[in-house]
């Protein structure tokens, strides 16, 4: 393992890290390595920004937004992402300079990008951070206890077409709901890309929060079904453990996303689900989706997201899926969830105890 001098390491006391290094002890920090190809998605490096592009803050472990200035020094974490409104990313270091891929906090190289997309803000990576041992350091290294899956807490998932369809106002205008129904609860982010919107919008609204990276994973895109099903029963089980009895969770992108498809086919997470409450742009998107989720034999109990921001819209929508369209004050209403909602959470938790 080639390092670099104490010196440098001393950099990341003074660096901005990262969202998605949150739950990292940075007394561990030892030294840095440049051996860059040994490099794996969750590793942490040390980057100096080099130019300013599409990115032009870092969301910050404390959870705020800090602007960016060329020369700053960033604690980031290396990671995939895939996000049809802005970056598809690999995982690896190959170049001089590298991208920052989402803002959140994660590095690599930026494969595709959509058209309305900036030039990628450009890193110079400096060193993987190493630990006491010389171990190149990884959020794996900094996870929650594993639990075993919770049979008795209520799941809720909440889907969507497509990114941007309104996921996240969904599922935490649902979770503030059901609080102020008289529930406790509990928002879970299962998949996507490191970042604390969704985090932070769920704790807006009341609702205690978790998210894949307190498992280990700065973004889930090309991570095994296997680790995302167990980080899902350990979010679930410490939502429950802390005093949840429903949890809403979200997972990221649209339903034909590789990882989402595959949750609803066949995985842990779907034969999970109590309910589905589906986001959608569009009319057409909330009849597709319905369809598809149909195929796979799960149905929504509602349509909820953008569509539910136009009356015309969510008109189309009533018509074509016959399906309640809940917009996100509905969403907050406790009668609304009384109406639509908690019988489905009594029901489900009653199949559960029996």
């Amino acid at each position: 393992m080639t390092k670099m001098t104490q010196l440098n390491a001393t950099l990341c006391n003074t660096a901005k890290w990262a969202f998605t290094t949150r739950r990292v002890n940075r007394s561990d920090v030892r030294d840095l390595s440049t051996n860059f190809d040994a490099a794996k998605a969750g590793d942490l490096i040390l980057c100096q920004i080099a130019e300013i592009g599409q990115h032009k803050k870092i969301q910050l472990a404390e959870r705020r937004a800090s602007e960016s200035y060329p020369n700053d020094f960033v604690v980031l974490c290396l990671g995939d992402r895939y996000a049809p409104d802005q970056f598809l990313a690999s995982a690896v270091i190959d170049d001089d300079l590298i991208d920052l891929v989402a803002g959140g906090g994660v590095a690599g190289r930026i494969d595709a990008a959509h058209i309305r997309m900036a030039e990628p803000t450009r890193l110079k990576p400096i060193g993987l951070l190493t630990g006491a041992y010389g171990q190149i350091m990884n959020i794996a290294d900094y996870v929650l206890p594993q639990l075993p899956a919770n049979n008795q807490v209520t799941v809720i998932g909440v889907f969507g077409a497509s990114m941007n369809s309104g996921k996240t106002t969904a599922a935490s205008s649902l979770a503030h709901g059901l609080l102020r129904a008289g529930y406790s609860v509990a928002g879970v982010k299962a998949t996507g890309t490191g970042a604390f919107g969704d985090f932070n919008s769920f704790e807006d609204g009341g609702a205690l929060a978790l998210d894949f990276t307190d498992v280990g994973m700065p973004t889930t895109f090309r991570m095994p079904m296997e680790q995302i099903e167990a980080g899902f029963n350990t979010l679930v089980a410490t939502a429950a453990a802390r005093g949840a009895e429903i949890v809403v969770v979200e997972i990221a992108d649209g339903v034909f996303q590789q990882e989402t498809r595959a949750i609803l086919k066949s995985s842990a997470i779907r034969d999970r689900l109590d309910g589905i409450l589906f986001a959608a742009p569009d009319a057409l998107s909330a009849l597709g989706g319905k369809v598809v989720l149909e195929q796979v034999d799960l149905t929504p109990f509602a349509i909820s997201g953008m569509v539910s921001c136009s009356p015309l819209a969510a008109a189309e929508a009533a018509e074509v899926t016959n399906l309640p369209i809940l917009s996100r004050e509905d969403l907050r209403t406790p009668d609304v969830i009384v109406q639509h909602v908690a019988p489905l959470m009594r029901r489900a938790t009653n199949d559960v105890a029996a």
